[in-house]
């Protein structure tokens, strides 16, 4: 099972993205950071407003060198008739990954064998392929993309800092710490 600081495995997944049905190999991501989002099932309804807020910031993780993708264990066809159909998932442009044997689910730690669906889990991988943080929840309980960009943004600053460490709620422009030492200040 992927763990924290684990090679993420390759798949190569059916996915909707622009307007059509393709192929996506995990592999396919190297070189660059990759958020992936795991959850439950198209047509429902949390997931719609995650989702929805995943593609207000897109852009801001594409500007930070990093690609999104959601992953459901829906067909790619659900997915795109999800998109054709709902205002909020029409917005989304980044890939949407279909899981519908839960093989990459499971893979993940993030199968529900009883209910044959995902439970809501991020997981923040650099451009190797190193899982740097993940975050499973209760499905009922939606995510912030907003915090998976500051995660995201201390992954990164302490990949490209060695031996730096971020504290608490760190964003970037804060205080780092070296550990041992005092307050390293602002990099």
């Amino acid at each position: 099972m992927v763990t924290v600081e684990t090679s993420i495995p390759d798949f190569e997944l059916n996915a909707y993205h622009h307007g059509e049905i393709k192929k996506v190999k995990l592999s396919d991501y190297r070189g660059k950071w990759l958020i992936l989002y795991f959850y439950p099932a198209d047509f429902t309804f949390v997931c719609p407003t995650e989702l929805e807020e995943a593609a207000q910031y897109y852009k801001d993780f594409q500007k930070e060198g990093a690609e999104i993708a959601s992953l459901s264990t829906d067909t790619a066809y659900t997915h795109l008739a999800w998109h054709e159909s709902s205002p909020a998932i029409g917005k989304i442009n980044y890939p949407m990954l279909a899981d519908p044997a839960g093989k990459v689910c499971r893979e993940f730690g993030t199968y529900l064998e009883d209910e044959g669906l995902s439970l809501r889990a991020t997981f923040i991988i650099n451009p190797v392929g190193v899982v740097k943080s993940i975050e499973i929840h209760d499905n009922s309980i939606g995510r912030s993309s907003k915090e998976i960009m500051r995660k995201f943004q201390a992954a990164k600053f302490v990949s490209e800092h060695a031996g730096l460490v971020c504290p608490a709620s760190w964003e970037p422009g804060k205080d780092t710490l070296k550990p041992g030492e005092e307050l390293v200040g602002k990099i």
